[in-house]
């Protein structure tokens, strides 16, 4: 299953969906009888990828996600943590991906979101200096995995080796959050994911009956829009977005059509 729906959500991907759109038109545009067909996918091809590549197109899928959730606000030092995450005894990181390259710092790894998580995730820990840490993400054989560089880049920022526990066998968001169950209990967690990932986990550690306060980290579409003359323009970064945001919407179907949000 986890395999099947890694194949079908990379075709719904909009790069691949695109080229796929275009591929099809090339290859019907062979056919006279079917030149319209043709005409229909290259148009439709490129209409997409025009869309899904705009400024203000990709913020505007992204947005509605990443507000669902507000940040956990700064807390000055020695002051009462808010009350949002006053009663959490665990901080959990969901997997966010990493380079393997020996030789240099895990912070140097991560990518780009699972950085901004795992110091998110350090910023509460130091908020919460009695909770412990988990975090999650697995690897391939012979290396280590993504819990173990999370766990280094943590202890690098200053957290006890002795408060992080790693677990490196959850393929999916839904691995991890039965994971998490099972280890946390009926303990209150912080769960540190990126903005635009926290509805769709937020839905499945509900289902799987964690008891946890959203902390959203890494925020891609920059708050509230305000019109500027670059959001016509077109980019990979807006693409990037796009992605993002399709891959969340489609799996916040999913999760509807199952019944689980």
């Amino acid at each position: 299953m986890f395999w099947l729906k890694k194949f079908v959500s990379f075709w719904l991907m909009p790069l691949p969906l695109c080229l796929a759109l275009l591929v099809s038109g090339l290859l019907l545009a062979r056919s006279h009888r079917r030149s319209r067909a043709a005409r229909g996918l290259l148009v439709c091809a490129a209409a997409l990828l025009m869309l899904f590549s705009n400024r203000a197109l990709s913020s505007a899928l992204l947005r509605p996600l990443e507000d669902r959730y507000p940040a956990v606000p700064e807390v000055a030092t020695g002051a009462p943590p808010p009350a949002s995450i006053a009663g959490c005894r665990i901080v959990v990181v969901l997997g966010a991906g990493h380079s393997y390259r020996p030789g240099t710092a895990a912070t140097g790894q991560l990518s780009t979101s699972a950085l901004a998580r795992i110091v998110e995730a350090v910023r509460l820990l130091r908020i919460l200096p009695e909770a412990r840490l988990i975090v999650s993400g697995p690897g391939e054989p012979g290396r280590p995995s993504h819990a173990a560089v999370l766990a280094r880049a943590a202890e690098s920022l200053g957290i006890d080796t002795a408060r992080i526990t790693l677990v490196d066998s959850a393929l999916d968001t839904e691995d991890e959050s039965h994971a998490v169950a099972r280890l946390a209990g009926r303990a209150r967690v912080a769960l540190v994911t990126s903005a635009w990932h926290m509805p769709r986990a937020a839905a499945l550690f509900r289902r799987a009956g964690v008891d946890f306060a959203p902390c959203p980290a890494d925020f891609v579409s920059r708050g509230a829009f305000r019109f500027r003359w670059g959001n016509l323009t077109w980019d990979s970064e807006s693409l990037e977005r796009s992605t993002l945001a399709v891959h969340e919407w489609v799996g916040l179907l999913w999760l509807r059509l199952r019944g689980a949000a």
